[in-house]
């Protein structure tokens, strides 16, 4: 089917992972992969790590039967660029390597559905102390990070150590993300 769509050709198979490290080099690298999860010896998620590692410039499209969140995670973390089922269309099959192949990624509703929960349990997870939740109240006013620090009682650093506390447990480069966070999560009403 590959060898028919134009603009795509098969450089070469593997059986398994270990088989495509040892098939692929730096001359006979293909621009995209397709791997399968389920495979004897070098499964799909080592091989997606070792081509992460070795050749981070292939894209990954993965060819699986298995559309459970935990295996789709576990390979979108890998930096897979698409995921297709096996009994896919051929056109779905086609739009997918197009699309990779123009440096975009190709995810069914399912992968997007299991990525929107995981990113919500993941947000509904982070706990936060009074303290920290107390400064982001405060930082969703104007006042400065020294007037945060007089309202709370403590030194300018210890504010900053709660807002960086805060960065890193909510993934968040920001003040204004940090508002819009507390504004999500109705700590902070307009």
């Amino acid at each position: 089917m590959i060898n028919n769509l134009p603009g795509f050709s098969i450089l070469f198979e593997a059986g398994n992972g270990e088989e495509l490290t040892r098939k692929i080099s730096p001359k006979n690298k293909p621009e995209i992969v397709l791997l399968d999860i389920n495979m004897p010896v070098m499964d799909g998620i080592e091989t997606a790590k070792w081509l992460r590692t070795n050749y981070p410039d292939v894209c990954v499209i993965v060819l699986s039967m298995f559309e459970d969140a935990e295996k789709v995670l576990a390979m979108v973390k890998l930096g897979v660029k698409g995921y297709l089922l096996k009994d896919a269309e051929p056109a779905e099959f086609e739009t997918a390597l197009k699309r990779v192949a123009e440096g975009e990624v190709y995810y069914p509703d399912f992968v997007t559905k299991h990525l929107i929960n995981n990113f919500n349990e993941a947000a509904a997870n982070v706990k936060l102390n009074n303290r920290e939740l107390e400064f982001l109240r405060l930082a969703g006013t104007e006042l400065t990070y020294k007037e945060i620090a007089d309202q709370m009682c403590v030194s300018v650093r210890t504010v900053d150590g709660y807002r960086d506390q805060l960065f890193e447990k909510l993934q968040i480069k920001s003040r204004v993300g940090l508002v819009l966070y507390a504004i999500k999560n109705k700590m902070i009403e307009l």
